[in-house]
């Protein structure tokens, strides 16, 4: 059994470093935290793959990526 929950039918909430010029498009579904795991997945292919966050590791990513911080992510 499973113990990481089913994203599809999260509602998923867009980066809003994402433009609508379909490049960057990140999504991620917020409601999952309290599970210990946070989707993320490409929203132009929102059929994909997730990739699935703890929490922690998902601030530590986001404060990366906002600090320019490529390289330690």
């Amino acid at each position: 059994m499973s113990t990481t929950p089913d994203p599809t039918h999260a509602v998923w909430i867009k980066s809003s470093h994402s433009g609508n010029g379909g490049g960057n498009c990140v999504e991620w579904a917020p409601s999952y935290a309290a599970s210990g795991v946070i989707p993320v997945r490409d929203s132009k292919d929102p059929s994909g793959p997730t990739l699935a966050f703890t929490p922690t590791a998902w601030t530590s990513f986001v404060e990366a990526i906002r600090h320019g911080d490529f390289g330690t992510v």
